[in-house]
């Protein structure tokens, strides 16, 4: 009977045991039955930190930024949107750098946000060589216009260089400037291409369609190759309206991006500020194009001033934003248009090659000699266009310079 009382009593309190220590009971058993060592059960651990994981991906964007702005402006460029901020408990980008910038440890104070007062102002530096290409072309156009043969000549070679290294400066700094960390795009070959066709290439196109040229442009108006100088001044004096337009442009984005709470509100206040600036030159550069004009008794080429100047400026607005492939392959396609075209008008003369002038004689009957310009031109510039408002209003494009304009 005690045999069996305790026999009934053994049960019991293994099973207590069980039932309150199973991690004691555990390894025993299979240490007695298959002499193997116990197996460990999944450990619990405690939720990471989801924005302490973000910000050790980020780190070094997190430790060189100067505001919460540039952080979300980096965020943004790494692809992370109002919708992905939601997974790490934050109603949008912005606030999320802004907690990520508040949780970057520095030595001193940490500075406020930048508010809208805080944005950069014109600087007589860059505003006074912007005023310099326009100038020295119009000293270039008078002195073409008052001497006459190798005078002009050395006239116009002296003027050209004077120009370029005038229009180097002024894209050198300032809003127009690019930065030090943008890479080099090398457009300057195809933008002077499209400088010289606008001064002589309606001219070399209309002497090839009716069979010449029959000597070298001599600057006159008047020549068997005519040169036009009103587009080129024109386009020279729309520097400085280029350069204010681009500086109100960046002010007024980077004023916007203190004030929007998502990225889908930014897009939407910047995408009719893009729009009204680049009305805003083109305005400018029509006005400048009919002074020009009528200063220098030339016919107007409103078309394709408006369309080559469109598109220089909203290459130069991108490159300078750090978007370069897109403005580089425009031009490109633009220079290479318009040298096909010259390069068709002329293959035709050889035998068996009437055809290749079809379609130039199409165009210049339909459009005139300046729709060649004006469709390579204004077509790459409407590329431009849509491209820009895709990528300009975005929070990384207006990144804060360390160079600020």
């Amino acid at each position: 009977m005690s045999s069996e009382g305790t026999g009934a009593h053994t049960p019991d309190a293994s099973e207590g045991a069980d039932s309150h220590t199973p991690s004691a009971a555990a390894p025993r058993a299979p240490e007695a039955s298959t002499g193997r060592k116990p197996t460990p059960g999944p450990v619990r651990r405690s939720p990471a930190d989801p924005v302490k994981a973000l910000m050790h991906r980020h780190r070094e964007l997190c430790d060189r930024a100067v505001d919460p702005l540039e952080i979300a402006a980096g965020l943004e460029a790494h692809g992370v949107t109002d919708r992905t901020a939601v997974r790490f408990r934050h109603r949008d980008v912005f606030s999320l750098a802004e907690e990520m910038y508040a949780r970057v440890p520095r030595d001193g104070e940490t500075p406020p946000p930048p508010t809208a007062e805080q944005a950069p102002r014109a600087r007589a530096d860059w505003a006074l060589l912007t005023l310099l290409p326009g100038a020295l072309c119009a000293a270039t156009v008078a002195g073409i216009r008052l001497t006459d043969g190798q005078s002009r000549l050395v006239a116009a070679l002296v003027g050209f260089l004077a120009v370029s290294m005038a229009m180097r400066a002024a894209l050198s700094r300032g809003p127009l400037g690019i930065p030090d960390r943008a890479p080099t795009t090398g457009t300057s070959t195809w933008t002077y291409w499209l400088l010289t066709y606008a001064a002589l290439g309606d001219g070399l196109l209309t002497a090839a369609v009716t069979g010449g040229p029959d000597a070298l442009p001599t600057g006159a108006a008047d020549a068997p190759w005519p040169m036009v100088t009103a587009p080129v001044l024109a386009l020279a004096l729309s520097c400085a309206p280029a350069a204010w337009c681009a500086h109100l442009f960046a002010a007024r984005a980077r004023s916007k991006l203190t004030v929007s709470r998502g990225l889908e509100d930014f897009a939407a206040s910047v995408r009719p500020l893009l729009l009204g600036t680049f009305a805003l030159y083109l305005c400018a550069l029509t006005a400048l194009s009919a002074l020009s004009g009528a200063a220098l008794d030339e016919p107007s080429a409103h078309p394709q001033v408006i369309a080559l100047g469109a598109l220089l400026f909203l290459a130069r607005l991108l490159t300078v934003h750090g978007f370069t492939h897109a403005p580089a392959v425009v031009l490109i396609a633009a220079a290479t248009a318009q040298a096909t075209t010259l390069a068709a008008a002329f293959a035709s003369r050889l035998p068996g090659c009437g055809f290749l002038t079809a379609p130039v004689e199409a165009l210049v009957d339909l459009w005139g000699v300046g729709g060649i310009q004006t469709l390579s031109c204004g077509i790459g510039a409407l590329a431009l266009l849509i491209h820009g408002i895709r990528r300009l209003t975005r929070a990384s494009a207006h990144a804060q310079l360390e160079d600020p304009c």
